[in-house]
C-alpha cells in the first residue's frame, strides 16, 4: 500500500507539473513600452513597431506589446525612471540619456572616434558588451539590450561655417552624451532637448547648432531650411538604441517567450540599421536637389587635434572615477583596436580602392 501510495503521489505530481507547465504556456502577456519617440516618428518608431509585430507573430499572439509615444506618457528623457518603477514594463531609448543617473550607461551607445556599427555589435555579441551592460543595468532593476543602430550620425548643422576653435568659443549647441562633454573641453555650451523641441530651439536661436542623426531624420525636422553648414561625424560612429525591461517583468516571462523577445529585439536592430543607411542615402539625394544652400563640411584639424586629445583626457578621468567605467573604457578600447586591424585591411582597403578606381 505504502508503494502505491508513494506512486500514486509521484504521478500526481508529474502531472500537475505538467498541466502547471501547459496552463503557463497558454497564458498571455501584454506589456507596456514607453518609448522616448513621438507619434510614428520615422526609423526610431518604426523599430519599436517592428519589434511588437515580431514578439506577436512568432508567439502566436500570447505575447503582445503595447507602444506609448513620448506625447502619451509626457517623459521623452524619463524612460530609464518609468522602466525602473515598473511604471512600464518596458522601453525604447538611448543609453547616454541616463549619464547624469548612472554615469556609465553612456558607454552603451557610441564614443567618439569609437567603433563602427559591425564593429560594435561584435563587441556586444561576441567581445564582452552585453555582459557589461548589464553588469551597469542590473542595480536598477533592469534589463538592456542593443535597440537599433543609425550607422555614423552626421556631426550637426551650424548657421556659421567653423574654421577654427575659435569658432566655438560659446556656442550653444545640441549635443548629448560623451560628445557634448568633449565639445565643453573645447568652448561649446553643450545642451541635451528632446526631439520634438530642436527645430523651434534653432530657429528661435536658443541653440547656435544642432547634432540629431543623418539626413533622413535631419530633412524631416527641416533644419536644412535654417543652418547651411552641415557638418561630417567625429562623435558617435555606431549610436546604438536600446530596449529597456524591467527585470521582474522579465523573470516572469516564460523562457519560450524571452527567446521570442530576444530574437525580435536583436531583429529589430538590424532592421534599423539597414533602415537607415537606405533612407539617409535617399535623404541626402534629396537634400543636395531641393537645398543646394546645404553645405558638406569637415571640422579643421585644429578643432579634431583638440577634441580627440580632450576624448582622451575624458576618458583617463572617467576610469579614474570608476571602477566599472574602467572596466568598459579598456574592453572597448582593446577589442576596437583588434577589430579595426581587420576592418582597415577589408572596409577600409576596399573603399580606397573604389576611390582610385572612380
Amino acid at each position: 500500500m505504502k508503494i502505491r501510495s508513494v506512486l500514486s503521489a509521484a504521478v500526481l505530481a508529474v502531472a500537475t507539473t505538467f498541466a502547471s507547465t501547459q496552463a503557463l504556456a497558454q497564458d498571455t502577456f501584454t506589456l507596456r513600452l514607453a518609448e522616448t519617440w513621438g507619434p510614428n516618428f520615422p526609423i526610431f518608431g518604426d523599430t519599436t513597431k517592428r519589434f511588437a509585430e515580431t514578439v506577436e507573430k512568432m508567439s502566436d499572439g500570447r505575447l503582445k506589446v503595447r507602444i506609448d509615444s513620448a506625447n502619451k506618457h509626457k517623459a521623452p528623457l524619463g524612460v530609464f525612471d518609468m522602466v525602473k518603477a515598473g511604471q512600464y514594463d518596458m522601453g525604447h531609448s538611448a543609453s547616454y540619456y541616463w549619464k547624469g543617473k548612472v554615469p556609465e550607461t553612456l558607454f552603451f551607445t557610441s564614443m567618439p572616434f569609437g567603433m563602427n556599427a559591425m564593429e560594435q555589435y561584435a563587441w556586444f555579441y561576441h567581445g564582452g558588451g552585453m555582459e557589461l551592460m548589464q553588469e551597469v543595468y542590473e542595480p536598477h532593476n533592469m534589463l538592456s539590450f542593443p535597440g537599433g543602430n543609425t550607422g555614423v550620425q552626421m556631426g550637426g548643422w551650424f548657421r556659421k561655417e567653423i574654421k577654427s576653435l575659435e569658432d566655438l568659443e560659446g556656442l550653444k549647441m545640441r549635443i548629448p552624451g560623451f560628445a557634448g562633454e568633449v565639445f565643453a573641453e573645447v568652448g561649446v555650451n553643450p545642451t541635451n532637448i528632446a526631439p520634438g523641441e530642436l527645430y523651434t530651439a534653432l530657429e528661435r536661436n536658443t541653440i547656435d547648432a544642432v547634432e540629431w542623426v543623418g539626413p533622413a531624420l535631419d530633412l524631416r525636422l527641416g533644419f536644412q531650411q535654417i543652418a547651411d553648414y552641415y557638418y561630417t561625424g567625429w562623435h558617435e560612429p555606431a549610436t546604438e538604441l536600446q530596449f529597456l525591461i524591467n527585470k521582474r517583468v522579465w523573470e516572469k516571462l516564460p523562457a519560450d517567450l524571452q527567446e521570442i523577445m530576444r530574437v525580435a529585439m536583436r531583429t529589430a536592430s538590424y532592421d534599423m540599421l539597414v533602415h537607415s543607411q537606405h533612407a539617409n542615402a535617399e535623404a541626402w539625394a534629396n537634400i543636395r536637389e531641393e537645398y543646394p544652400n546645404v553645405q558638406i563640411k569637415q571640422f579643421p584639424d585644429d578643432i579634431f587635434d583638440a577634441m580627440y586629445a580632450a576624448n582622451n583626457k575624458l576618458l583617463k578621468e572617467a576610469a579614474a572615477e570608476s571602477d566599472m567605467a574602467a572596466k568598459i573604457i579598456d574592453s572597448q578600447q582593446n577589442y576596437l583596436e583588434q577589430s579595426r586591424a581587420y576592418t582597415n585591411i577589408s572596409e577600409r582597403a576596399y573603399l580606397n580602392t573604389m576611390a582610385e578606381v572612380e
